[in-house]
């Protein structure tokens, strides 16, 4: 369903500076998004499908080109940045192609909103990977009460098992 034509193709490759590639594949994109909307609009949902195929296409070679760049410097968590706060405006597009398609293309329109979701995700993760600490994961309790009671500290009464706190509910 992701593709990414011959013409678009040869347009993104003559950008080479990644902030003219990244407005230029957005504007393709939203272009191609735009035209699945109104060709849903018209209920010619095959070409919609085809439109918005086209438009994942440019988003995933778009995430793929940003992953591919240096993601020491801070041009390129800028380009993540840019390119998150444009693909979040065009979540309510898929909405509104949602909304107004017949339920048997419903499946491939809500599988394009988790593929962009996943994308943003994605961005936001490489944006802020540098800069947000992550939690330990959290330690596993003992499997059973004997484990427990191994593990306890000297003169600290065995458990039995059962949870002692107090319960909240009357």
């Amino acid at each position: 369903m992701h593709f990414v034509s011959k013409s678009e193709r040869s347009q993104l490759d003559e950008k080479r500076d990644p902030k003219e590639r990244l407005r230029a594949t957005l504007a393709l994109a939203l272009e191609r998004l735009n035209r699945a909307e109104k060709t849903t609009n018209e209920r010619n949902y095959d070409e919609a499908l085809a439109e918005l195929g086209g438009y994942l296409g440019l988003i995933g070679d778009l995430r793929d080109f940003i992953a591919r760049l240096d993601q020491n410097k801070g041009s390129t968590r800028d380009l993540y940045r840019h390119f998150e706060m444009e693909v979040r405006k065009h979540i309510p597009h898929l909405g509104m192609i949602q909304r107004t398609t017949p339920a048997a293309y419903v499946r491939n329109i809500k599988e394009a909103e988790e593929f962009i979701k996943d994308t943003r995700a994605e961005a936001l993760d490489s944006f802020y990977g540098h800069s947000v600490l992550r939690e330990p994961p959290m330690e596993k309790a003992p499997a059973s009460a004997k484990d427990a009671a191994k593990d306890a500290p000297l003169g600290a009464p065995a458990s039995t098992g059962k949870d002692l706190t107090p319960n909240k509910r009357p």
